[in-house]
C-alpha cells in the first residue's frame, strides 16, 4: 500500500511562493467565516480552513505530492507504449517486406518427406 505520509516526503517543500502565500491566507479566511457562520457548515468551513493553514504552514501537501508522483509514472507508462506501438509498426513493416517476395504454390515442401 502507498504510503503517502513518508519520512521523505514530509521534509519537501512542494507548496511554494504564492500558492502558500494563497493557502495561509484562504485558510485563515475560512477559519474566520467558520467561526461567524456556526452550526455544521461553520465547522466544515473551519476544518477546510484548518487543512488548508496547516499547508501553507508546512509548505507541503501530501495530496499533492501523490499526484505528482502519478502523474510522473502516467508519463513513464505513456513512453512505453508509444515505444512498443512503434515496435509494433517495424515489426509489421518487417513483415510485410519479407511476405511480398513469397510465391505460394499450395504445395506442402514437407509433404514429399
Amino acid at each position: 500500500m502507498l504510503d503517502i505520509h513518508s519520512a521523505s516526503d514530509r521534509h519537501d517543500h512542494n507548496v511554494q511562493g504564492w500558492e502558500r502565500v494563497s493557502s495561509l491566507a484562504g485558510g485563515a479566511l475560512m477559519i474566520s467565516k467558520g467561526m461567524r457562520h456556526g452550526g455544521l457548515i461553520g465547522l466544515l468551513q473551519v476544518a477546510v480552513g484548518g487543512m488548508a493553514l496547516a499547508r501553507g504552514i508546512k509548505g507541503h501537501c501530501a495530496t499533492k505530492a501523490w499526484f505528482h508522483k502519478h502523474r510522473a509514472e502516467y508519463h513513464r507508462l505513456h513512453a512505453d507504449i508509444e515505444r512498443g506501438a512503434a515496435e509494433l509498426k517495424a515489426l509489421k513493416a518487417s513483415a510485410e517486406a519479407a511476405t511480398r517476395t513469397v510465391t505460394v504454390t499450395g504445395k506442402d515442401p514437407l509433404a514429399g518427406v
